[in-house]
């Protein structure tokens, strides 16, 4: 180390800075998977909860990013991408699945029916608490790294027995809430969406490749029929170090004389 009191220092501290100093002397470039913790621990003498919390603290700073069953990366620059939320006239049809407007990645998709909703999607529903739902958790992919999370939640008595009980199964897989209860002579009339602050739990962080504790937004998303029920609920966990949530509204005319 280069003085004295950074031997003091706490040793993930110092396996940090050790870390730091290797990309910065280019020993590993953006994008270079890091040594498993084993092997950390062995070159620099500490155990693998001491690495582990360096890491933890690197990724924190955007220095690392954790890629569930990969490994440790260096994390390259990542580009920050527009999150419209609102549907531009002529654009109807144009978004499949849960990706929003533009989005040139992937999607990976995971079913499961016959849910009992629990008692804050049961309310966003309009259900009873345990009414059986199909549950659909989606990651969204860039270079096959998730970059944002969605779960969304359907009543078996709206889809139950039809050709698009399962979002991403069937004819009509990815097209959407709007396009698949259509199918259903279900017209949404309304999408209401409530976002929030929230920080990711450990669980989440480890999905997305970044810190527990990271700050990202949560839209609580309800797309309701022309009688006024809800059809489908869904959380979008939107990490706040990748997307520009933009809410683009359009405005009528003033009227003649105003």
């Amino acid at each position: 180390m280069a003085d004295g009191s950074s031997d003091k220092a706490a040793p993930y501290l110092r396996v940090a800075a050790v870390i730091q100093e290797r990309i910065a002397d280019g020993t590993w470039a953006p994008g270079d998977r890091l040594p498993s913790r084993t092997e950390l621990g062995d070159q620099l003498g500490v155990g693998e909860n001491v690495i582990r919390r360096a890491q933890e603290l690197l990724i924190s700073q955007n220095i690392l990013e954790g890629r569930p069953g990969a490994g440790t990366y260096v994390r390259a620059p990542f580009e920050r991408r527009p999150l419209p939320r609102i549907p531009q006239p002529g654009a109807a049809g144009a978004v499949r699945g849960p990706a929003p407007a533009g989005f040139t990645g992937t999607w990976e998709a995971d079913s499961t029916a016959k849910v009992p909703a629990p008692p804050g999607i049961a309310g966003r529903l309009g259900v009873e608490v345990g009414e059986l739902c199909v549950r659909t958790a989606y990651e969204l992919l860039t270079d096959r790294l998730p970059v944002m999370l969605c779960t969304s939640w359907e009543p078996m008595t709206v889809t139950g027995g039809t050709i698009v009980v399962l979002p991403e199964g069937g004819p009509y897989a990815g097209h959407g809430v709007t396009a698949r209860m259509a199918q259903l002579n279900i017209t949404i009339a309304r999408v209401v969406e409530r976002p929030r602050p929230v920080h990711v739990g450990r669980d989440q962080a480890q999905l997305l490749g970044i810190a527990a504790g990271a700050q990202a937004t949560l839209i609580e998303r309800t797309h309701y029929d022309t009688t006024g029920r809800p059809v489908e609920t869904a959380d979008l966990l939107v990490p706040a170090d990748r997307w520009d949530i933009t809410y683009d509204i359009t405005l009528p005319p003033a009227p003649p004389g105003s």
